[in-house]
């Protein structure tokens, strides 16, 4: 594993319940998950082979980074590769023509509640697809996507996706403090009512988000009055549908 910082660290400690050994060389980081070998520098292992190189570093480092590491891949291996907004032709390029999987997971991963999207390129998407999808699941649900373009639409909504909704949590609970709240009550209840509502919609048989909706809704109610006034203009829907189309250009700028 080359790097390891907060994504990177967010997946090993789950990716080794399968049984795998790993090692990861970074430089700055400190200690390791318990039974992963950590190095300073890859020069260490020269002369070693491993199954899978998985890439876990910044895209603007993958050209002076990767290419000592190409030797490294044992025969049959292919690069696992979590560097956002670089591509499988790329990551190819520089490995010496071995087979990638690109995989896009986000930082809920480090709870095991993480959403990835993976897409395997030339020649990974026989038995490198299926390990790289079972190391995924590991960490929370996995998408195998149909094109390597949706890798960056996943980044726009999931990938993401946990900034926006930290965002609406703490705007949520601004909004209950002005009301009267304590921090720390405020707090609670905002986040518990999320849970709680995520959980009803997670239910096997839980009907769309839609009726979920109208079932709390009494017409000239409470909630009536307070959705109006959150989305009655669709206001918070075009700014979503923003949210997603901004990120998803800023990651193809990225690629």
């Amino acid at each position: 594993m080359i790097g390891c910082g907060k994504m990177g660290g967010a997946l090993v400690s789950h990716w080794m319940r399968g049984g795998e050994r790993f090692t990861i060389v970074d430089p700055a980081l400190d200690t390791a998950p318990e039974g992963a070998r950590l190095l300073r520098d890859g020069s260490e292992i020269a002369g070693e082979t491993f199954d899978v190189v998985i890439a876990a570093i910044k895209p603007q480092m993958v050209d002076d980074i990767l290419p000592a590491y190409a030797p490294m891949l044992a025969e049959g291996g292919y690069v696992l590769s979590i560097a956002a907004g670089c591509s499988i032709e790329r990551l190819s390029r520089v490995m010496g023509g071995a087979p990638v999987v690109r995989v896009m997971p986000n930082l809920p991963s480090a709870v095991g509640k993480g959403v990835s999207g993976l897409f395997a390129g030339p020649g990974a998407e026989g038995a490198p697809l299926a390990h790289a999808t079972a190391m995924m699941k590991r960490t929370g649900t996995a998408v195998v996507l149909e094109n390597e373009d949706m890798i960056d639409r996943v980044t726009a909504v999931s990938g993401s996706g946990p900034g926006y909704v930290f965002e609406i949590a703490r705007a949520y609970v601004e909004a209950a403090i002005a009301l009267g709240f304590p921090p720390e009550d405020a707090r609670a209840m905002v986040l518990g009512t999320m849970d709680g509502a995520i959980a009803m919609a997670l239910q096997p048989d839980a009907p769309d988000l839609e009726e979920l909706r109208n079932s709390v809704t009494s017409k000239a109610g409470t909630t009536a009055a307070g959705l109006n006034a959150l989305n009655g203009d669709a206001g918070l829907t075009e700014r979503l549908r923003e949210t997603l189309e901004a990120a998803y250009n800023r990651a193809v700028e990225l690629r």
